[in-house]
């Protein structure tokens, strides 16, 4: 289907990279693995796009299929801490397999309805993994990352 939908940001959350970062106070080549993890630069750096350069990089924290999502920006106190790095997400209150086991379809989609939101899914078992209950408090997580510094919280969608 053509929803006239178009991308305007775009974030890898799995990836290896090549960066430079202080470390022991010298500035070394390291390979950065993020998994599950974003990059969340601070303002000013050399390597995020200039429309983000006064503001540091845009950090997209997707809630669930019934909560709601943020946009931080990275810091310059992540940038010591994490080597530039933020959560993705709220990340798994339960695995795929606790989810299916434990999760109503029915029962999913109903307090889905009830909140206003339909789904087309491929698989019933989907609907279960991807529950709002699969996953941990998105504004939690969001809370704990801004309060620790390493990236600040922005917008509230």
């Amino acid at each position: 289907d053509d929803l006239d939908m178009h991308m305007i940001y775009d974030v890898s959350h799995n990836i290896a990279k090549i960066e430079q970062h202080m470390l022991d106070g010298k500035l070394k080549t390291l390979m950065m693995h993020r998994k599950g993890a974003t990059r969340a630069f601070p303002p000013n750096h050399p390597l995020i796009p200039v429309d983000y350069q006064l503001t540091g990089q845009p950090v997209l924290i997707g809630g669930t299929m019934g909560t709601c999502s943020y946009v931080l920006t990275g810091t310059e106190k992540g940038m010591e801490r994490t080597f530039g790095t933020t959560c993705h997400g709220a990340g798994r209150a339960y695995s795929r397999a606790k989810s299916r086991r434990n999760l109503d379809y029915m029962t999913v989609l109903e307090n889905l309805k009830q909140k206003g939101i339909s789904i087309r899914v491929a698989s019933p078992k989907l609907v279960m993994e991807e529950a709002p209950e699969s996953y941990k408090n998105v504004t939690d997580v969001v809370d704990t990352c801004h309060g620790a510094g390493i990236s600040d919280k922005c917008i509230k969608l």
